[in-house]
């Protein structure tokens, strides 16, 4: 598993209008073809009347990168809107831009211009974040031990997840491996070697 990647939190949609060309952004964070193609026959059904549905989508699966024009000039709208994924190293994500033509022609760099535009408010719509390798673990400690122990794994970066109270306390949390074991050094020293920290699965986590 590679350490980090940038994708978008959620779908959004962003709007502008440029010399009376109606453009709507959208974008959605997607993981294989078949749910980016799914999406973007969503939107184009739902602007069936729409004069363009351009498309671009990253995908970490194979690496696989595509964009169409849709009927725009070649070079005009899918490769400006994969350029705005690829600069900003976005991947998992589809970008939909449509477009209402407003009778005004834009000339080829205002078109470029408005694609890039239209793909960059709908990923800065949906948020850009950075999944990290964490690890999934679990700590078993007695109620005396316990807040200092969620204290521990807060600072070192860690999140909990869940939390049982039952004869003893279970801590369930994910921390980015590369403070796993500076918390393992900490856990030991606070309680005296008497807690461990079981390492349950490797997953990726929004990292703040």
């Amino acid at each position: 598993m590679e350490d980090n990647y940038k994708t978008i939190k959620e779908y959004s949609c962003d709007e502008f209008v440029e010399k009376r060309s109606r453009f709507i952004g959208y974008a959605k964070p997607v993981k294989t073809e078949a749910e980016a193609l799914e999406f973007i026959n969503k939107i184009k059904k739902e602007h069936w009347d729409a004069r363009h549905n351009c498309y671009a989508y990253s995908l970490r699966e194979n690496g696989i990168r595509r964009y169409s024009d849709d009927g725009e000039p070649q070079g005009t709208a899918g490769v400006p809107m994969l350029d705005v994924l690829n600069k900003n190293e976005i991947v998992d994500a589809v970008v939909v831009v449509t477009r209402y033509f407003g009778g005004v022609l834009l000339g080829t760099g205002g078109l470029v211009r408005a694609y890039s535009q239209g793909a960059k408010i709908a990923l800065d719509a949906a948020g850009i974040i950075t999944m990290s390798v964490c690890l999934q673990c679990e700590i078993v400690c007695n109620y005396n031990q316990y807040g200092k122990l969620n204290t521990l794994i807060l600072n070192k970066g860690g999140a909990v997840d869940d939390t049982v109270f039952a004869d003893n306390v279970t801590l369930k949390f994910h921390i980015p491996s590369d403070n796993a074991n500076t918390l393992k050094k900490d856990v030991a020293d606070a309680t005296a070697g008497g807690v461990d920290i079981e390492i349950i699965d490797e997953k990726y986590y929004e990292i703040p």
